[in-house]
């Protein structure tokens, strides 16, 4: 049985650990409630951008760009959001376990893919695997915006163009709720489901609609990219503050757990001298 400092020991150790978590549930609490509008705030770029590129591509039938045409796939791309920082919960092995089951599913070989890593977990994961990892960026900062991000989200639009990949699919945690994180798999590329309403919206454009899908087919890929990556910060705080939330309470269950233990040895210790003084003065008579 541990003796009575032992458990004095646990029982402060386990108070600081829990003021430690709590504050970091704090913390993630108040970084969700930004990353949480600056993900709402994006949706209606996402959906007028959508709806313009869908008027184009779906509303000119001689419009045609590399980025709308599927081809042979020799080479698959994937992009993985995960975070810098683990204490998160589950929300960086779920991602990484699907991608990794994903991949040896579909490819018997290296050559037959390349991954790009957004944040720090993902990157070693898939590195201390020996996984082709073409690119990789981590150190964003929780608030990110587009220019922190796109050097890489062009990279990776131009990898497309170039035939490096022939398609590209993307992994991150949707935002649902505080305590729901959906793991979801996205083609980013080539764009051939591009949703839109059921009334288009009539538009004139200058200079052609082919001009225009050079330079908008490109952003509106880095774009979805972005997004993903603001849904994806978003659910990495509630998946802190759920799991500091949690580690909390273990540590409060574990502080009374020691108490009443550390009670009841105190209680047995003074038991024990009570009985040894009353067996002294009985020897004594």
């Amino acid at each position: 049985m541990a003796s009575l400092r032992d458990i004095k020991t646990r029982i402060t150790s386990t108070k600081k650990t829990s003021q430690i978590t709590k504050a970091m549930e704090m913390v993630s609490a108040s970084k969700l409630n930004r990353a949480e509008t600056n993900a709402k705030a994006f949706v209606p770029y996402m959906e007028k951008i959508q709806e313009v590129v869908a008027s184009i591509a779906l509303g000119s039938k001689d419009v045609t760009h590399p980025m709308l045409v599927s081809r042979p796939v020799k080479k698959t791309g994937y992009l993985v959001i995960t975070s810098d920082r683990g204490l998160a919960g589950a929300y960086n092995s779920s991602i990484l376990r699907l991608v990794h089951n994903k991949i040896k599913e579909r490819h018997t070989s290296k050559d037959e893919y390349v991954i790009i890593a957004i944040g720090r977990m993902g990157r070693d994961y898939f590195l201390n695997r020996g996984m082709n990892v073409a690119l990789d960026i981590a150190g964003l900062p929780d608030q990110p915006s587009f220019s922190d991000i796109k050097d890489i989200a062009t990279k990776a639009v131009n990898f497309f163009a170039e035939g490096m990949y022939d398609e590209l699919y993307m992994y991150y945690n949707h935002f649902v709720s505080a305590i729901q994180q959906d793991v979801t798999e996205k083609k980013v590329l080539p764009l051939t489901d591009i949703a839109s309403s059921s009334k288009l919206t009539s538009y004139e454009f200058e200079p052609a609609p082919e001009e225009i899908m050079e330079v908008l087919l490109p952003q509106y890929a880095e774009s979805l990219i972005y997004g993903a990556l603001l849904d994806g910060k978003a659910s990495e705080h509630a998946a802190r503050m759920s799991a500091m939330r949690s580690a909390t309470d273990n540590a409060k269950e574990l502080i009374d757990s020691l108490t009443l233990q550390y009670n009841r040895a105190r209680q047995a210790a003074i038991t024990q001298e009570i009985t040894e003084i009353v067996g002294g003065v009985a020897a004594l008579e």
